[in-house]
């Protein structure tokens, strides 16, 4: 019943996995806020890859289960797996958003700070794609982590512009909400991928 394999990567090939579908509800976004006309058909594709994306959290917890010896620890394998779980539902989030609020025209701010997520997502994968050697791969890892905070502190300058710009030219209190909302969301995606940059982080500084 149990797996008692020292060497079973496959909770990082899952790790890759989720990551991927966070990458796929980036680019998703990125078509939405280039095309608004297109957020109808995505908010359905991006429910379907969240459903995706919560079963690949499934197979990492029920594998925790009955996987005597992990690779790394299991309460970092357990918190990775749920901080990854959220990413999808962050951006599923925000799009829905943007139906609901009928949004029309988007802001530059706001597709700035989504291609920075696309940029997150691919630092993501490339440091979850090499933890199976953590030891070998330690500088790869550390500067993926380390490019994915300078991303998130990109995204802090832009919100603060973005919002800073809502409050001295947008007169429409209605509109002026809307949008800080979204931008809001928007930061706080990015700031979940620090989050998760920083707990790489430290399985590499625990292990290397």
């Amino acid at each position: 019943m149990f797996n008692f394999s020292r060497k079973d990567n496959e909770f990082f090939d899952l790790y890759v996995e989720s990551a991927q579908y966070f990458y796929q509800g980036a680019l998703m976004l990125d078509e939405v806020m280039l095309d608004y006309s297109k957020a109808g058909d995505k908010i359905q594709d991006i429910i379907h890859l969240e459903h995706e994306a919560d079963a690949v959290n499934e197979k990492i917890i029920d594998k925790l289960n009955l996987t005597f010896i992990t690779p790394i620890d299991r309460e970092d394998i357990y918190a990775l797996a749920n901080e990854l779980d959220d990413c999808v539902d962050l951006l599923q989030g925000t799009l829905q958003r943007i139906v609901m609020y009928r949004i029309g025209e988007v802001m530059d701010g706001a597709v700035s700070l989504t291609k920075l997520l696309i940029e997150c997502t691919e630092e993501m994968i490339k440091a979850f794609s090499l933890l199976k050697d953590i030891r070998k791969n330690q500088a790869q890892i550390l500067d993926a982590t380390h490019r994915i905070n300078a991303i998130e502190g990109e995204g802090d300058r832009i919100y603060r512009h973005e919002v800073s710009y809502l409050f001295d030219q947008v007169t429409d209190p209605i509109e002026l909400i809307k949008w800080k909302d979204i931008l809001q969301n928007l930061e706080d995606t990015l700031d979940h991928c620090e989050k998760i940059g920083n707990m790489v982080r430290g399985v590499v500084m625990k292990y290397a």
